[in-house]
């Protein structure tokens, strides 16, 4: 065995560079369409054939079937997608990854990649330079392209020749003759081999050249591309760990989907095979993809020296031109495979979306402590693998934040109108201060959240979106500090003594009604934040506005009450405590707005 560790360590950084290009590329894609995208993901699954064309097409955009499923566990996890809605858009995900394929096969056959990687990155380097933030976007996509197929050709020269080192699969070759069963074991081995490298690209790229070079059979080579279409699953699974019940059942719906497929793929995987065999031939032009297999390993048998010369590259040019024909119709047999499959599978799975919904219902519950207030309802640890999608999970949390501190403040409202020294009126101000202390932890994990995300590649118009998200976040914990000073300074003035009469607790309701008003006209904004009017924008300065004035005639209506003696001073007190407290929380509340408003202006630019 002449297969070296070193050599060994040069096709792994291979399949890294394959990968890497992959990434590349469909991170650059990703925040080219940024924001596009996330209202395609979002507007167009209205039902599953839409979904089902959005999967399509998002996924042979950005190239990447593991990224559109994570995006749509992603969608699930944040509530802007149903759960049979993202079934859908898996499927179509699915068919979307053979367009991957298709370029591997045409580019990495029928192109000479030396001619064009190279002047690619030539001229996608100036686009690094740019101002714009798109050309950036769109120098990381060309040079991405370019790294995949260098990627690609360094894996075709260092794959070990298993003719000349039998040792290295030697324990798969044992297999490899055993009927159906060698096709359920080289499954089992597609799954795996995708499972680590987590992509099926990368795992159909391998699977490809091992059989265009004669070393597996092509109906082994189909069964290896079966199991990388459940392997791939591997990713969206990863990231739904850590996220809610809603995006784990998605990732159960895309495992359910390719299995499910699997199955009736074998069940007919011989006709299957042939029948894909002869499109290959007689609808795609090309030649027999069971030829090479048996060509080469007749050469081995009857001229082994002209055999290791055609391994080498070396042999006559018509020999090598015949050899490059045979690996064509290898690799368009695959992809006629690979595509075919995901065609028949979508067309049977479409109209069980509901069943597997049902299905996922049944295995994983829904724990009643998801709900809990402590806990994150969108976003978690588990989800940030498509940075720029991230942003609409943060946004969906920060709607939750801001919903939660309303409901804080409605406490606030009853506890001016409970009895002290009641079990009601402690319950009530027990949870006014647990849910300060929520409101704490949210902040925290939020601003966490999002500050990880901003480490991920993103694009300027993201970054933009995370500062404004950052500030807002801020100001809401601010809001809910206002309800709980406003929670302790009515306990104070309880346990002083103090009562206010009933024109004093008038004009209290009055300026709480003035705040609940900014604070309904915020959440208003905060759940259109991509379509804000500007008419809401103006009714939130025009309560802010209402809010000051009405505070200053409260201010100055005090200190004549004072002065006349018409309660105590220390009454006094607390009574513009508790109004220029109020009068604080809506400076908190215009600041969202202003927050909001930033990023909105940005927008329509």
């Amino acid at each position: 065995m002449d297969y070296s560790l070193f050599d060994f360590l040069t096709l792994i950084g291979a399949v890294g560079l394959f990968l890497y290009g992959m990434k590349i590329m469909s991170e650059g894609l990703q925040k080219v369409a940024g924001d596009r995208m996330r209202n395609i993901l979002s507007a167009m699954t209205k039902n599953r054939f839409a979904g089902l064309i959005t999967g399509i097409f998002i996924t042979a955009l950005i190239q990447s079937s593991s990224a559109s499923t994570v995006m749509v566990v992603s969608f699930v996890n944040a509530g802007l997608m149903s759960l049979a809605d993202s079934m859908a858009v898996i499927m179509g995900a699915n068919v979307g990854t053979t367009v991957t394929s298709w370029i591997i096969t045409i580019f990495g056959f029928k192109v000479n990649v030396e001619a064009f990687v190279l002047p690619l990155i030539g001229l996608a380097i100036p686009f690094m330079f740019s101002k714009k933030s798109n050309h950036k976007s769109l120098s990381e996509f060309m040079i991405g392209f370019a790294f995949l197929f260098m990627g690609l050709e360094f894996i075709n020269a260092n794959v070990p020749d298993l003719k000349s080192n039998p040792e290295i699969f030697s324990f798969l070759q044992g297999y490899a003759s055993m009927g159906f069963g060698s096709v359920l074991i080289f499954l089992f081995v597609g799954i795996i081999l995708t499972m680590i490298i987590q992509s099926s690209s990368a795992a159909f790229a391998i699977i490809l050249i091992m059989c265009s070079k004669g070393w597996i059979a092509f109906d082994i080579a189909c069964a290896m591309v079966l199991g990388s279409n459940i392997g791939t699953t591997i990713t969206p699974i990863i990231a739904s760990l850590g996220a809610n019940t809603a995006a784990k059942k998605a990732a159960l719906g895309h495992l359910m989907f390719n299995c499910f497929g699997t199955l009736w793929a074998l069940i007919f995987f011989i006709p299957f095979v042939d029948l894909n065999s002869w499109i290959t031939q007689h609808i795609g032009g090309g030649g027999d993809p069971h030829a090479l297999f048996n060509y080469l390993n007749e050469l081995e048998t009857t001229s082994p020296d002209l055999y290791q010369k055609v391994v080498a590259g070396k042999a006559a040019p018509e020999v090598m031109a015949h050899l490059a024909s045979l690996q064509f119709s290898v690799s368009f047999g695959l992809s006629i495979f690979h595509t075919a499959f995901n065609l028949v599978n979508v067309a049977i799975m479409i109209w069980m979306t509901k069943l597997f919904v049902k299905i996922a219902d049944f295995l994983i519950k829904t724990k009643s402590k998801e709900e809990s207030e402590f806990q994150l309802k969108y976003i978690s640890r588990g989800m940030l693998n498509a940075s720029e999608l991230n942003i609409a999970q943060a946004q969906r949390e920060i709607i939750v934040y801001a919903e939660r501190i309303n409901r804080m403040f409605g406490m606030v409202k009853s506890l001016a109108h409970t009895k002290p020294d009641t079990e009601e009126f402690n319950n009530l101000y027990s949870r006014i201060g647990k849910y300060e202390e929520i409101s704490d932890r949210m902040e925290i994990e939020i601003a966490n959240y999002l500050n990880r995300v901003v480490d991920g590649r993103l694009s300027y118009e993201g970054k933009l979106h995370i500062s404004a998200m950052l500030s807002i976040v801020s100001e809401i914990e601010s809001i809910a500090d206002s309800c709980n000073n406003l929670a302790r300074t009515m306990t104070r003035q309880h346990e002083a003594g103090i009562v206010f009469d009933d024109s004093i607790n008038e004009n209290i309701d009055t300026m709480f009604k003035y705040a609940s008003d900014a604070l309904d006209n915020m959440l208003l904004i905060l759940r259109d934040i991509e379509n804000i009017s500007e008419k809401d924008i103006i009714e939130s300065y025009n309560m802010e506005r209402a809010i000051n004035n009405y505070r200053n005639a409260l201010r100055a209506e005090n200190i004549d009450n004072v002065n006349r003696k018409a309660y105590p001073y220390e009454e006094g007190i607390y009574y513009m405590d508790i109004i220029n407290e109020s009068e604080k929380l809506g400076d908190y509340i215009i600041n969202v707005v202003e927050g909001v408003k930033a990023q909105f202006e940005h927008n329509k630019k």
